[in-house]
């Protein structure tokens, strides 16, 4: 039986180009790995720490490094893992199965096409895309009228964080937040399609 591989994806803030590489569950539990840029200008490291793994990768929209500690078991095995930037709100780093990495790195490449162009005609706005924002604020106004808004520790208060490309709904009594990408019209059409929304929750 051969071994579970992993598929490892960012993309270089210095050159715009999507790095997208395989590892081996064994290579990534074994140490540390760096995944390149071929332009030789950034790289994705995984440092070991025990059961965690922490993970630095540079980041394209506000050009810092972002890192951030997982689980080993995630990183090994979850389908798809994804680290955000705080700033924006866009994934920058997917790791997973083969096949939602590439979904999830042409999402973010169409993200990536969109902000230049907005860039270049100076349309860069408050929302990655205004319509998809609108529409995903009024979709979660229905859900919520319908009482589709709970959370894990049993409360139904909670309050919205509007970001740049999604919305984040954060329980009133715990804390606990489930983030809602709106960025696309793929997030959209994902969420039009749930009738209920359930919020974590945090173990007291």
């Amino acid at each position: 039986m051969a071994e579970e591989a992993r598929t490892i994806g960012y993309i270089c803030p210095v050159c715009g180009q999507a790095v997208i590489a395989s590892r081996t569950a064994f290579q990534l539990a074994a140490g540390d790995a760096v995944l390149p840029c071929p332009c030789g200008k950034s790289e994705l490291s995984l440092r070991q720490l025990g059961d965690r793994c922490e993970v630095t990768v540079p980041c394209l929209f506000c050009a810092k490094d972002h890192t951030a500690a997982c689980a080993n078991g995630a990183l090994l095995h979850k389908e798809l893992l994804a680290l955000s930037c705080p700033a924006s709100g866009l994934s920058v780093c997917c790791i997973g199965r083969e096949g939602r990495v590439f979904q999830a790195m042409e999402k973010l490449e169409a993200a990536v096409d969109k902000l230049r162009l907005d860039d270049q005609t100076d349309r860069r706005g408050a929302f990655l895309d205004q319509v998809v924002m609108t529409e995903v604020l009024a979709e979660l106004r229905d859900i919520a009228r319908r009482g589709g808004v709970t959370c894990g520790c049993g409360s139904a208060d909670y309050g919205v964080k509007v970001g740049y490309s999604s919305v984040d709904l954060v329980c009133a009594r715990c804390g606990a937040a489930l983030r809602l990408p709106a960025a696309t019209q793929d997030d959209l059409a994902a969420l039009c399609a749930r009738d209920t929304l359930t919020i974590p929750g945090k173990k007291a």
